[in-house]
């Protein structure tokens, strides 16, 4: 078992790659500028899901090899199908749970895997662009759902390397978030995990624990296509691709303190 506990500034250059990630697939190039989130065809017929962030009154310390208590108040969500919901595989299950501070959004992901695929280098910080073509965790998170195509996207991999971007329509731009993160593999458990601590700053302008957010939780694992794409709440596309907000699930706030 290793772990790696780092703190960092997000930054970095690049978008070239994005478009492979963004549409159609992860491996596959595809002009981002010409096909943004757009799939006519694809209908998401699901009730809305819904994951429950849970308050806490102190920040949390990050340390996925001895989790703090505070993650056992939050309600896990998990997933093992793929992005069209199918294909369950239990042996690449995910489980998802959300705390958040008037600071921060804190996110930590318990991944089971087969096998592992990873970058072996990367930014001194630890960013690596390009990160989905490897094994990863990813996140999008919503604020705004009035603003259907803008959101935020963060990736972490099993060797604690991440990304994290801004997405808008006809773009994107690097974060540069100031998120935290632990990451600790245990390979005789085949099991690694990722704790993620976000800025709200860096989500929102003005946080209110009130309104409810929009949000989609991924996993990306294998060497070569197929590769396994797993979805919390299915895109439905024919291709895999993540990058479809009216798939996204709601992200609620609860137990916020009295003012």
């Amino acid at each position: 078992m290793w772990a790696i506990n780092k703190t960092l500034s997000a930054g970095g250059e690049g978008i070239d790659a994005f478009s492979a990630h963004f549409v159609f697939g992860y491996g596959l190039g595809y002009s981002f500028l010409a096909s943004f989130i757009e799939f006519p065809n694809v209908m998401i017929q699901h009730k809305t899901a819904v994951v429950v962030a849970n308050h806490v009154a102190e920040d949390v310390s990050l340390d996925a090899a001895r989790s703090a208590a505070a993650w056992q108040s939050a309600s896990p969500i998990s997933f093992c199908s793929d992005w069209q919901g199918r294909d369950a595989d239990p042996g690449r299950e995910t489980q998802v749970r959300v705390l958040w501070s008037r600071r921060h959004l804190y996110l930590r992901f318990e991944c089971r895997y087969r096998d592992l695929f990873l970058f072996e280098d990367s930014d001194p910080n630890g960013r690596r662009d390009h990160l989905w073509d490897r094994d990863v965790a990813e996140a999008f998170l919503q604020p705004d759902p009035s603003r259907e195509y803008f959101y935020r996207e963060f990736e972490v991999s099993p060797n604690g390397m991440w990304i994290d971007l801004d997405i808008f329509p006809g773009g994107l731009a690097d974060l540069k978030s100031g998120l935290q993160r632990s990451v600790v593999l245990d390979e005789k458990s085949r099991v690694w995990t990722g704790e993620l601590a976000i800025p709200m700053k860096s989500l929102t302008t003005k946080f209110d624990p009130a309104a409810i957010w929009r949000a989609n939780f991924y996993r990306v694992e294998g060497r070569s296509e197929p590769r396994a794409y797993l979805a919390w709440q299915p895109t439905h596309t024919p291709q895999p691709n993540f990058h479809v907000p009216k798939a996204f699930g709601q992200l609620r706030f609860a137990g916020a303190p009295a003012t």
